[in-house]
């Protein structure tokens, strides 16, 4: 059996290895340090549970969790009209984001996916808002303002009254 010739090919390949070898020998010296701190970088914070606490801000189904505050539809309205009305739409209709409002039955071709047929629940809808909501600066709203928010969405799906207040015992 004779040995393959190394022919113009197999060249290049063992270049391109040499060249993966010295780019990896180049830049091991570099993240040895990083891979030598057995408990990860330092961040100069420690966490404790009191620093934790801030960011607990789970709401669940039956109301655990849910600040202080109130709102209403009416103000809701206002508020929706100045931060959501630019995605979602005039009145939740749809926008560069879901439509939020409007039933159609859920066994249909196409289904809306809207507070109306997925997320009935104040709580739901409450927790979203707060932690998602606007897209563009989470967690920036007042409880008054998510109360509110939610007061509207609700009310827009037939839910509440225009007048029904949302705070954490409704």
């Amino acid at each position: 059996m004779s040995m393959p010739s190394l022919s113009s090919p197999s060249r290049s390949g063992l270049r391109r290895v040499g060249r993966a070898h010295l780019f990896i020998g180049l830049l091991l010296p570099l993240w040895t340090p990083l891979l030598a701190v057995p408990e990860g970088p330092k961040l100069g914070v420690s966490i404790t549970q009191e620093s934790i606490l801030p960011l607990d801000i789970s709401v669940f189904p039956e109301g655990t969790g849910l600040p202080p505050g109130k709102g209403t539809a009416v103000e809701g309205k206002m508020q929706f009209e100045a931060l959501c009305q630019g995605c979602h739409g005039v009145k939740g209709s749809g926008g560069d984001a879901e439509e939020l409002v409007g039933r159609s039955p859920l066994n249909g071709s196409r289904p809306d996916q809207t507070v109306g047929n997925y997320w009935p629940y104040a709580t739901t809808i409450f927790d979203y808002i707060r932690r998602a909501m606007p897209l563009n600066a989470p967690l920036s709203l007042s409880n008054d303002q998510v109360y509110a928010l939610t007061a509207y969405l609700l009310y827009l799906n037939g839910i509440v009254t225009e007048t029904s207040e949302m705070n954490a015992t409704t």
